[in-house]
């Protein structure tokens, strides 16, 4: 019987015939640029707002206040609560967004989701670069955002779709390769852009951020939609024909008749929102879609990436070799993503997941204390070399576990368990929390800082030790599972067995009786 799940004495979930063909990786490389211009406006905003020609022209007075305070603790540096408003109005923006982008990729397939959101993307960062006033500069930065929105949900859902099961990790971990490069690639833009005399090299940085959408608009036309979005849509025909193409064999049938089984099961969902939050069903799911975005932001990560300048600075760097230093980190972050790529399909998620926290752990307490030590609670006091590498040491230490675990996992995670009928509504709640948190936490960081003082890094390694917990307890292995048999994952798992209930009913099977007669 179609759909059916057939358990082999060696493995315990099903395997289609099928291999990753050139097709599957071009098409995923295309997606995943989506990353690339996420992680580049995470490592703009950090250079545009220590920017002066900027700062000069659209917050002259919050550059004047800049200029003459005068920093007695190294905590408390300047804060402009105006100026952190402006950065997160993109991830604002980017949280509208993924609320719209759940109906949209629904209703037009992931396809032509990403290619809206390059659009958008490459008119906000071409509108940002050439803005004579602040609402100019304001409307690239809400479309920017919202093409970002847009983009993150589609991308990861359209990877984890094309993907061949034993390579979705690798692949879907394409995504975050791209955010780290993103994020290097605005660092050295920041770097060589203020160099550009006349000061308007800020308006470069911020429109080069339409080239890489411009790849992802014109790569959209060139790839095919994922089958279960075609099937999801009706269009069997060209779904058949598309998983032919990239699973490169003749016989797909299997794999065929489970994407359309999950599609009738969607449509019997007649509002994805309301069973997601309300239906009891998917209780797993919602918990992971709720709390994994919302731990990866409290790992503090964001806060690293974006005032790596600051603290670096703070810790007594000049203001180049600030920058070099947040460099030195996007490094660390690009080439440690490489390992979750090489692993995460081999030792499993669960095993990234738990390393990588307990590293991060380690080097935040590290970190916290060596700062503590120098500055005290006073937050005066200068800081030797020696010290300063060794923080600069310790923070690479962190960012390596990050790249390696929740960096890749918290996007990888979310776009594989959700079951097709709620799939782009619980994306969506991802997305959303993510940006919301994303822009929450920069917006507070600063006070944090001033407050907390080094207890800040003990602050985040806490919720570090909290999440790896969590997931120590609460996360089932989902590798080599195929995502539409990702169910039997929770059914069998100690905890949330539970709370499953078994899909497998009466409507169930009725439907697939009826996918039965219709195929034969």
């Amino acid at each position: 019987m179609p759909g059916a799940v057939i358990v082999h004495h060696h493995t315990r979930y099903k395997t289609y015939p099928g291999e990753v063909t050139g097709i599957v990786v071009f098409s995923c490389l295309i997606a995943s640029v989506a990353g690339f211009i996420f992680g580049y406006d995470i490592g703009l905003t950090s250079g545009l707002t220590s920017t002066e020609p900027f700062l000069i022209k659209f917050f002259p007075s919050i550059y004047e206040q800049m200029k003459n305070q005068v920093i007695v603790n190294q905590y408390c540096k300047f804060d402009s609560q105006i100026l952190t408003m402006f950065c997160s109005s993109l991830f604002l923006s980017a949280m509208t967004a993924a609320f719209l982008a759940g109906p949209l990729t629904r209703a037009f397939g992931r396809k032509w989701t990403l290619f809206t959101a390059a659009s958008a993307y490459v008119f906000g960062a071409c509108l940002g670069g050439v803005s004579i006033n602040f609402p100019m500069l304001l409307t690239g930065r809400l479309l920017v955002g919202a093409g970002v929105g847009l983009s993150i949900h589609a991308s990861p859902l359209y990877i984890s779709e094309m993907a061949p099961a034993q390579q979705r990790g690798m692949l879907n971990i394409l995504f975050q390769l791209m955010i780290t490069v993103g994020i290097l690639s605005a660092n050295m833009t920041n770097y060589f852009s203020s160099k550009i005399p006349g000061g308007w090299g800020w308006r470069v940085a911020v429109a080069f951020g339409a080239v890489p959408a411009g790849v992802i608009a014109l790569g959209a036309l060139a790839i095919p939609d994922t089958p279960t979005s075609l099937i999801q849509r009706g269009d069997t025909a060209t779904a058949r024909k598309t998983l032919l193409q990239i699973r490169g064999v003749g016989d797909v049938r299997e794999e065929f008749d489970d994407l359309a089984t999950a599609s009738e099961d969607a449509k019997a969902v007649a509002s994805p929102w309301k069973e997601l939050f309300f239906g009891g069903k998917y209780k797993p799911q919602l918990t992971f879609s709720l709390l994994v975005p919302f731990f990866q932001q409290l790992t503090g990560i964001n806060v690293i990436m974006f005032y790596a300048p600051v603290l670096f600075k703070t810790v007594g760097f000049k203001q180049n070799a600030s920058l070099v230093s947040s460099v030195i980190t996007g490094l660390v972050n690009v080439f440690s993503t490489f390992v979750a790529i090489m692993t995460a399909d081999k030792v499993g998620r669960r095993a990234l997941f738990l390393q990588g926290g307990t590293q991060m752990i380690i080097s935040q307490i590290l970190v916290g204390t060596f700062i503590g030590l120098q500055f005290g609670m006073s937050g005066t006091g200068a800081i030797s070399e020696q010290y300063a590498m060794c923080i600069v040491l310790f923070v690479c230490v962190y960012v390596a576990g990050f790249a390696w675990s929740w960096g890749p996992m918290g996007w990888l995670i979310p776009s594989e368990i959700y079951p097709l009928a709620v799939r782009s509504a619980a994306m969506s709640v991802t997305v959303a929390v993510n940006m919301f948190f994303t822009a929450f936490i920069g917006q507070i960081f600063l006070t944090l800082l001033c407050h907390l003082r080094f207890g800040l890094f003990y602050f985040f390694g806490a919720w570090v030790l909290l999440m790896t917990l969590f997931i120590a307890m609460l996360l089932p292995e989902t590798k080599n599972v195929p995502v539409e048999e990702m169910a039997h994952v929770w059914k069998k798992h100690w905890f949330w067995r539970k709370f499953v209930i078994d899909t497998t009913d009466a409507r169930s099977a009725e439907m697939r009786k009826r996918i039965a007669l219709e195929m034969s």
